[in-house]
């Protein structure tokens, strides 16, 4: 390690903070996401001190175009100056009081008119802890314990529980999650189904028909589900009397102003989001049906900082402008052109590779056995050289113009390049520079 840190001079100051935060802050970040060993470590930035639109500069001075988004946060882009002057305005009036704010039925109000199942809201500061509240409804409501999932569902105990039966969330997180911390007394309680197998799910609620409280799921990630499957799993629930949750804190707002339901056309009975629903304000709601969410009155869910103003401020306004300005559908044009452009030099350039997925998050696969672990962080690597900042994936905001998609394909032909000449040479080993990547979020189906 000692090695590769005195040569990565480009993002020194990153560095030295990370190894400064590895000595106070346990795992160094707050969310494992954001570690460098995600990335390219040492070519990767790991510390920002400003963003704007679809860019940040790092803590050394280098502007990156950034395909990450906040991890997903940023619809809009980086300081949109309407949220943020809206924020600034509500600062002024106050963050918190010692009562509730009429904003909060207006977050609410927009809410329920904006999404489908929605006839009363719960809010929170973020996306797992809104799975959290939603779970605790869900098990409230019905009074039953267990839970069905599929996806990624954020990091608390009813989730982690899963891997007390052994590694069930391997294709769902990434592998080798260890629930330390999670108490044993909850093993068996979150059982796991796979995307797309409408059998296994149906199995899985036989076996376990009187305890299963809910079926929680990301409804689509990277691909559109195969014909028919998500209302089937709709008529699963209802048949077996359990709550339906959609996750929906990942793909948030970008395929439609009023999430995915209108898309696949199904109605869950609650659904959760967070992340682009302020524009990256810390912000999370859980919304459902009346007669899913009405006991939640009787319930202990309860928090001073879900009151908080400048989140639900930041909310009412991303949601208003994203419908103002079109947001989902310039999303989904950039998307477009990147999956057309990145096909074209896949195609070019005869990697082993394909670029797929539903417009507003498309992605790059590398295809190569043995070798793609390395090729993917080989790209990642000659990418970040190239002051782009990605992983596999494009998380777009509307704040991605023709400049940044140019300036990331000329980077992208000159990587595949890269990537080509080693394959043929059969030096990919020697070009990584850095920590070979381990394992990514592996949500769905991506």
């Amino acid at each position: 390690m000692s090695d590769l840190d005195t040569t990565f001079a480009s993002v020194a100051r990153s560095m030295e903070l990370y190894h400064r935060a590895e000595q106070v802050i346990p795992g160094a970040t707050q969310l494992i996401s954001r570690r460098p060993t995600r990335y390219a470590y040492g070519f990767s930035p790991a510390f920002a001190q400003s963003a704007s639109g679809g860019t940040f500069t790092d803590v050394d001075g280098n502007t990156y175009i950034d395909w990450v988004s906040g991890i997903g946060a940023m619809i809009l882009g980086y300081c949109d100056p309407v949220v943020d002057e809206a924020v600034k305005r509500q600062i002024d009036t106050g963050t918190m009081y010692s009562v509730s704010h009429p904003i909060e039925l207006e977050l609410a109000e927009l809410l329920i008119d904006r999404v489908p199942c929605a006839e009363m809201v719960r809010f929170a500061k973020g996306g797992g802890d809104a799975c959290a509240i939603a779970i605790r409804i869900a098990r409230g409501t019905t009074g039953k314990d267990k839970v069905l999932f599929c996806g990624y569902h954020g990091w608390h105990d009813w989730y982690l529980a899963a891997n007390l039966a052994g590694s069930d969330l391997d294709p769902h997180l990434f592998p080798g999650i260890d629930p330390t911390g999670v108490p044993l007394a909850l093993k068996d309680t979150a059982i796991p189904f796979p995307y797309g197998d409408v059998e296994t799910l149906e199995d899985l609620l036989r076996t376990n028909c009187d305890d299963i409280a809910a079926i929680i799921m990301e409804p689509l990630r990277s691909e559109i589900p195969p014909h028919g499957y998500l209302k089937r799993v709709r008529e699963l629930a209802t048949e077996f009397n359990v709550v339906l949750i959609f996750d929906e804190v990942s793909s948030g707002f970008r395929p439609t102003i009023s999430g995915i339901q209108p898309l696949v056309n199904v109605e869950p009975d609650m659904a959760v989001f967070a992340k682009s629903i302020s524009n990256g304000y810390p912000m999370g709601a859980v919304v459902g049906t009346r007669a899913v969410m009405q006991p939640a009155s009787q319930m202990f869910i309860s928090s001073t900082y879900w009151s908080d103003t400048l989140g639900i401020r930041a909310a009412i306004t991303t949601l208003k402008e994203i419908e103002r300005r079109k947001t989902p559908e310039v999303i989904q044009d950039t998307g477009r052109i990147l999956k057309q452009k990145v096909a074209e030099l896949i195609t070019k350039h005869s990697v082993p590779a394909v670029c797929g997925g539903v417009d507003w998050h498309p992605y790059i696969r590398f295809d190569i056995g043995h070798l793609t672990p390395l090729v993917n962080t080989l790209f990642i690597q000659e990418m970040a050289k190239r002051s782009i900042h990605m992983n596999l994936s494009f998380y777009i905001n509307a704040a991605h113009g023709d400049e940044e998609v140019s300036r990331t394909i000329a980077a992208i032909d000159d990587v595949f390049l890269i990537i080509r000449n080693g394959l043929d040479a059969e030096v990919i080993p020697e070009l990584v520079d850095t920590i070979p990547q381990t394992d990514s979020f592996r949500r769905l189906v991506t």
